[in-house]
């Protein structure tokens, strides 16, 4: 192997230069040419110059082979590019995928420990965690630095605070749960109920933010201490009763105003996301493809009614409104009262223009971005039946006698016949008529009691039962009525006309 390397080497020497140059080294390497210190022999100038002219003309030889063949030699150009090109591109590629790897890793990563995106068209805003201290304090509110803090308190995994507060254009899952419950004035009022999870998150927002924020003196429906009692008080024995309704209350309140309102109370850009997208449900529409439902964003997000939060989130953006609305008050000397949507004016100068002051009251709701439904606006004078909020206000505080006396007659039938023979209210006749009996005990508590006692006899019977006002399906008997509980939306579903918002 040794002899073939040496021999290789000695072809390559006399192919660079030349068989006598090769010769005349290793003569004088071995010892059998004189090195001539002096200077070098004619003879070995002589082979030198050979050698030298041989290299410059095979490199001559060399470039003519080249450039007699142009079209080689620029195909050989091209390929070399090309396989330098593709060579660049593969390692390009290969950094790209790197890197994408990298960053969804360090996506994943993220996710896990804070919220980055909650759905296009909210998400904006989710980079400013700075609160306003001040604020928060001013209301005695929690403090939450992050979106970590505010899912600790509540008592949830990050990963369901994004859940549930995610906005999606198209979904295969709905939060809320909607039916229709009957209205008044006739119509359909379509209720929108938090499925528990959601529900259980809202109270929690309900009672530790909510709760702590003060509303108006004049506000007096969702609030701590308040009630329809303390709401009619106020317009007992009045000349002129005047009573309007806000047309779509809660859908008047729109996403930005709530995430606009956490902001003013001193949450951080971030945080007012979040709870402002827990609170409020974008309008849907459920179409049905491939025998599967899909939930199909056709609206903003707006206050749902039936949700726990939607009252007080209104009572608490409304404070301008009531303190506008007080003012006109003050400047008519009347007294001003607002249960939800539902205004009360009432004055004892027969020479107030109660036109004017619609007129007034329409301009001021304008100015907030609501509007006075225009078939419930009531002028109640004295001498005729003045209600307020199902309360009778004429000259002390009572209830419509005909409308006892038929509630009366209704628990007298039930001794002889069958429950689905009766009607009272648009609910479910259970239900009905103990929300009635709960309603009257707030008025009159010695009657309400007594009523309360009859229907909870009825209910050991089978002429009544509570029934499902949803699918229709009959539930277990229950002999326990349940009780009223206006900050529970599911009760408020249950509430009979007289009593729901």
């Amino acid at each position: 192997m040794a002899h073939k390397n040496i021999r290789q080497e000695l072809y390559d020497r006399i192919r660079e230069s030349s068989k006598d140059e090769v010769v005349l080294e290793e003569m004088k390497r071995m010892g059998f040419w004189s090195k001539n210190e002096g200077g070098p022999a004619v003879p070995e100038l002589l082979i030198k110059k050979e050698s030298e002219l041989n290299k410059e003309l095979n490199k001559l030889y060399e470039e003519k082979r080249r450039y007699q063949n142009r079209e080689a030699v620029l195909k050989e150009m091209r390929q070399k590019r090309m396989a330098e090109a593709r060579l660049k591109r593969e390692e390009n590629k290969k950094k790209k995928e790197q890197e994408r790897f990298n960053k969804a890793e360090a996506w994943k990563e993220q996710k896990k420990k804070e919220i980055i995106y909650l759905g296009e068209g909210v998400s904006v805003g989710l980079n400013n965690i700075d609160n306003n201290l001040a604020a928060l304090q001013k209301h005695n509110l929690p403090v939450f630095n992050n979106e970590n803090d505010l899912a600790n308190a509540i008592g949830i995994p990050l990963k369901e605070l994004r859940f549930l507060s995610y906005n999606r254009s198209v979904s295969t899952v709905s939060h809320y749960r909607k039916f229709y419950i009957p209205k008044k004035s006739g119509g359909k009022r379509l209720i929108s109920a938090p499925m528990p999870r959601l529900k259980q998150v809202q109270y929690w927002i309900l009672e530790n933010i909510l709760n702590k924020v003060a509303v108006h003196a004049a506000v007096h429906g969702f609030a701590l201490q308040r009630s329809i009692i303390s709401n009619a008080q106020p317009h007992v024995g009045k000349e002129v009763v005047l009573n309007v309704d806000v047309k779509d209350f809660f859908p008047s309140i729109h996403y930005k105003r709530v995430k606009g309102l956490l902001q003013h109370l001193g949450y951080s850009e971030k945080i007012a996301v979040i709870l402002a997208l827990l609170c409020t449900e974008a309008v849907t529409e459920e179409v049905a493809i491939d025998g599967r439902n899909y939930f199909v964003q056709k609206g903003n997000r707006v206050l749902p009614q039936g949700a726990p939060t939607s009252p007080a989130i209104t009572n608490i953006l409304c404070y301008q409104l009531d303190k506008r609305l007080q003012g006109l008050a003050n400047k008519g000397q009347c007294s001003f009262t607002r249960y939800a949507d539902d205004i009360t004016f009432s004055f004892n100068d027969p020479g107030t223009n109660a036109q004017q002051l619609v007129w007034r009251i329409k301009k001021v709701l304008a100015d907030e971005g609501f509007t006075v439904h225009p078939e419930k606006i009531r002028i109640m004078r004295k001498g005729t039946h003045q209600e307020v909020t199902g309360v009778v206000v004429n000259e002390k505080l009572g209830l419509n006698r005909k409308q006892l006396r038929r509630f009366r007659a209704v628990l007298h039938q039930l001794k002889t016949k069958d429950a689905a023979e009766l009607k009272w209210g648009n609910d479910n006749l259970a239900s009905a008529v103990t929300g009635y009996a709960n309603f009257v005990k707030m008025v009159k508590p010695a009657q309400g009691a007594a009523l309360q006692n009859r229907i909870a006899a009825l209910l050991q019977t089978n002429r009544l039962q509570y029934a499902s006002t949803v699918t229709g399906a009959p539930k277990k008997k229950d002999p326990t009525p349940p009780a009223n509980n206006s900050a529970d939306p599911k009760k408020e579903d249950d509430k009979p006309w007289w009593n729901v918002v």
